[in-house]
């Protein structure tokens, strides 16, 4: 704790930051404006913006938030975008790279009633105890909303200095619990509703945000796992305030189970864990966005994550400075499912190194509008690497159609997947996945496919711990007992009851005695038998790569016919769109909107369509009404 405080003491001081006495610090803050009290009218709309992570990380300057909000406000606004967000650890002084950095090596700045304050050296102006003010006031003098990220929690830093919690009698040291701490950052502890004092502290922390000028927080380790307690504690630390502060829950999967939850207490909250630019990511949200999509409603908006597009990773946390590694037709699937499943968009890039390109997707109004006014979202159909969905315009008959092709590239049919598990990496609790999944009647093979992350095969060791099949019979049998019809893996051999390097099965440090190790890419294929009803396993990241400090990023695969491509094309597939099945008795006319040009008059299923591999095409259907009908 001594080291803590010298730590704490010398960072304020150099900065003038000296630490308030209890007669100094502001106040909460009145109410600016009579608000509803519903807080869904604060998010109408999916919000939109940018946020500083994808290009950042955790060390984004005040210049660099300036120059991005100069940017949104010259370009951007007109279209929509108005929210400035600073993303994760601005409360660390020493945070100059794109990873974080070790708890003991890191130099926090907090206020004397445990509340994290602005890094002074990354960010001039919050000096004095100015905090997030001066900038946030600079973003709303251009017309924009300011917001930024916290960790679910109270600091550590807090609970072992025995710092007090404001209005109150107790300290940090009373409200908090070591239990679900948060498995990938360990700058803070749970705090105990149950606890006098623990909805105080996050009452203290959002009054301080809205005395700034807060319009937007994003809470993180908040949804997955999902803290019940934790948010709606910070639900009433919101309202509290008597300011509009658009809450965001980060990050995913949010439990699908969890939605009337998280509609009733948050304006946002992630589908998925942290989304970036490769292509296995993005196929992964197809499903995801299908199944949230029932729970889209005003204001309570389920988030597939950010836009990772233009200037990426300057000090990014995954891989190296770059541009998007999304090609332009994978650019065009992402915008066209984002903004028809109606997610928030948060731009990652560094806005001013924006190209032309870049900015055609952000700035078509036609496309931005039927992200902000259409209903009905949902998806038609998945068939033959073709995906489509449909959304309803509110003032007419029109409709909106995407079409989507997700055919792979060169390393298995994605149709063929039964399973999925999204990309598992070192921010993945646990470090692994539970899978229990029904098996189809009669199916007698089962594929293990270990993709990798997109990001390369280094480090890439993945574990299936105690794989086992279970029968309608009520027998059990274990995967490891069997014989492997084939096995691949790309690097090394695969191997049965040791890891691909040979050692004890070890994920996030138990060690197991019975599964299979092997290496991204990988497929093993099985004969099992044809009353199988149920497989069992524990899909994870063999400790052994973890341990190497690079990549480390496995999407776990299960299939019962055979994923594997023998014959590699590179062809459009023709998307037919059967007009009377949309409910169009007559004819209608087309317009792509991504092209944002008028294609013709079709009538039944007389429109084709060519949809690019990793593409997607956009229209929206409008009924020709003639002369002398009702319509007229």
């Amino acid at each position: 704790m001594r080291k803590y405080l010298n730590m704490m003491s010398t960072a304020l001081a150099m900065a003038g930051l000296l630490l308030l006495p209890a007669s100094c610090v502001p106040e909460s803050p009145a109410t600016e404006k009579e608000i509803e009290n519903d807080f869904h009218a604060w998010a109408e709309t999916p919000p939109m913006g940018w946020n500083s992570w994808d290009c950042f990380g955790p060390s984004v300057t005040e210049a660099e938030v300036k120059a991005n909000a100069d940017y949104m406000a010259e370009h951007l606004k007109e279209y929509g975008w108005e929210y400035v967000v600073v993303d994760i650890r601005w409360y660390v002084d020493n945070q100059t790279a794109g990873h974080y950095n070790p708890y003991d090596e890191s130099e926090f700045i907090i206020d004397e009633y445990g509340r994290y304050m602005p890094s002074p050296t990354r960010f001039p102006s919050s000096v004095d105890g100015k905090g997030f003010k001066p900038l946030a006031d600079y973003v709303h003098s251009l017309g924009l909303k300011f917001g930024i990220h916290i960790m679910r929690g109270v600091p550590k830093e807090a609970v072992y200095n025995e710092l007090p919690v404001k209005g109150t009698e107790v300290t940090a040291a009373d409200i908090y619990s070591t239990a679900k701490e948060c498995t990938w950052l360990k700058d803070n502890y749970t705090v105990l509703a149950e606890k006098e004092g623990g909805q105080a502290y996050y009452n203290s922390i959002l009054d301080l945000y809205a005395d700034w000028g807060v319009d937007f927080i994003k809470v993180d380790d908040l949804s997955r796992p999902y803290h019940t307690e934790e948010i709606e504690m910070i639900r009433k630390a919101i309202d509290q305030t008597g300011r509009p502060i658009v809450l965001s829950m980060s990050p995913g999967a949010t439990p699908l189970e969890e939605h009337a939850h998280a509609r009733n207490h948050a304006n946002m909250w992630r589908t998925v864990d942290d989304f970036w630019d490769n292509w296995s990511q993005l196929n992964f949200q197809f499903d995801k966005c299908a199944d949230w999509a029932p729970y889209i409603s005003a204001g309570a908006w389920p988030d597939a994550d950010m836009l990772p597009l233009g200037h990426l990773a300057i000090r990014g946390e995954r891989g190296d400075d770059r541009y998007t590694n999304f090609t332009k037709d994978e650019q065009y699937t992402l915008m066209t499912l984002w903004t028809i499943f109606k997610s928030p968009l948060m731009f990652g890039g560094h806005l001013p190194d924006n190209d032309a390109f870049t900015n055609s997707l952000l700035t078509n109004k036609e496309v931005l509008d039927m992200h902000s006014r259409s209903v009905n979202n949902r998806q038609w159909y998945k068939r033959e690497n073709l995906i489509a969905w449909t959304a309803d315009d509110p003032d007419s008959e029109d409709k909106y159609v995407a079409v989507f092709n997700n055919e792979s590239l060169d390393f298995i049919r994605m149709d063929d997947i039964l399973y999925s598990s999204g990309t598992i990496s070192k921010l993945t609790d646990n470090y692994s996945v539970s899978i229990d999944l029904e098996i189809p009647a009669g199916s007698d093979e089962l594929y293990l496919v270990v993709n990798d992350g997109d990001d390369g095969f280094s480090c890439d060791h993945a574990d299936w711990i105690n794989p086992t099949l279970y029968l309608s019979n009520g027998d059990s049998v274990s995967l490891t007992s069997l014989e492997w019809e084939s096995a691949t893996a790309g690097w090394q051999k695969t191997q049965k009851n040791r890891s691909i390097t040979g050692n004890t099965l070890t994920v996030n440090g138990v060690e197991y005695e019975h599964g299979i190790g092997t290496h991204a890419r990988s497929i093993i294929a099985y004969k099992i038998p044809e009353n199988t009803i149920r497989f069992r396993v524990l899909a994870g990241l063999d400790s052994v790569g973890l341990a190497q400090g690079c990549g480390s990023t496995i999407e776990f695969m299960v299939a019962t016919e055979d994923p594997r491509i023998t014959e590699k094309t590179l062809e459009d597939r023709m998307a037919a769109i059967d007009l009377a099945a949309l409910g169009f008795d007559g004819e209608c006319t087309i317009r792509d909107l991504w092209q944002q040009k008028d294609l013709g008059t079709f009538s039944g299923a007389d429109f084709t369509v060519a949809v690019p591999q990793h593409g997607a095409r956009l229209f929206k259907i409008s009924g020709v009404h003639k002369a002398g009908s009702k319509a007229d």
